[in-house]
């Protein structure tokens, strides 16, 4: 027969052990990301976004060493995430380059959105970075 749990016990009792794979000390705290990437996302959500119409914007900004930026639509609305690796051609962009891209919903409500296949289509007169320079000195990367 089960013994009952009182309140005494239950305070006493020990807490549950977390088995860490990983060597993060917060590996007990993974928490699902909301930024479907490139690499992530699945194959029905990319055909849906590449039957969304092409639109276009300015980017408001974009941090190479954070990997993300915003967009505003042309259109007006909210300003759009962009993530670094939905970004197609050799530049980094910069804020003010105007841009071309589509929409995909982003998961588990599919409420909100996120730019996918952004191209960069005028840039502004400022010098732009290219991918594969180094992130902090400006020359390019050996």
């Amino acid at each position: 027969m089960a013994e009952a749990k009182t309140p005494e016990k239950m305070l006493s009792a020990k807490p549950p052990v977390y088995h860490q794979n990983s060597h993060s000390p917060n590996a007990t705290l993974q928490l699902p990301s909301p930024i479907i990437t490139r690499r992530t996302r699945t194959a029905s959500t990319s055909a849906r976004a590449m039957e969304n119409p092409v639109v276009s914007g300015v980017v408001k900004s974009f941090s190479r060493t954070k990997g993300h930026g915003f967009i505003t639509p042309h259109g007006g609305g909210e300003d759009v995430f962009c993530h670094v690796s939905d970004i197609e051609g050799e530049y980094v962009p910069m804020p003010g380059d105007e841009v071309k891209y589509r929409l995909c919903a982003i998961p588990p409500k599919f409420e909100k959105h996120q730019a996918v296949h952004v191209q960069i289509s005028n840039l502004t007169p400022e010098v732009h970075h290219k991918w594969e320079e180094s992130v902090f000195c400006g020359s390019p990367a050996k």
